[in-house]
């Protein structure tokens, strides 16, 4: 389903995506990111923590994220995934980086607003739904 204002609010892709240095990119100073590897209370998140194979809880994880409502999947790699999330009224749009980290059993997680200053917590809940999912090992 499309937004109410189509592209409009959807913003550029950051040029920060993706893996750089063997990590994701750290929050801006603003309330709208969250992040696994954050230091400070307003952004830090836990990774989601698993047990066996690496690969397959990335896939499994993704798997979820894709089963979301106004998900899309951009990357998908064996150690990295990278998703839009579009906000149904508006067309806003997150992007949500996954980055596996298979020696420490964790994957680290990123979710961030494109646009604006405050996304009012949606990108914190984001994670903790996926996190839920996740621990009840859909799909």
């Amino acid at each position: 389903m499309a937004a109410l204002f189509g592209d409009l609010f959807a913003g550029s892709p950051p040029p920060t995506l993706g893996v750089r240095g063997g990590a994701l990119a750290p929050c801006p100073g603003k309330p709208n990111c969250v992040s696994s590897r954050a230091a400070d209370d307003e952004h830090v998140v836990a990774p989601y923590r698993f047990t066996g194979d690496a690969e397959a809880a990335l896939g499994r994880l993704a798997g979820i994220v894709a089963e979301q409502p106004g998900a899309r999947i951009v990357t998908r790699r064996p150690d990295y995934v990278h998703a839009e999330f579009v906000s149904k009224l508006m067309g806003f749009v997150d992007d949500l980086e996954l980055q596996l980290d298979a020696a420490a059993h964790v994957i680290h997680v990123r979710s961030a607003s494109r646009l604006g200053h405050s996304d009012l917590g949606v990108n914190r809940k984001r994670v903790e739904t996926l996190r839920t999912a996740f621990a009840q090992g859909s799909p």
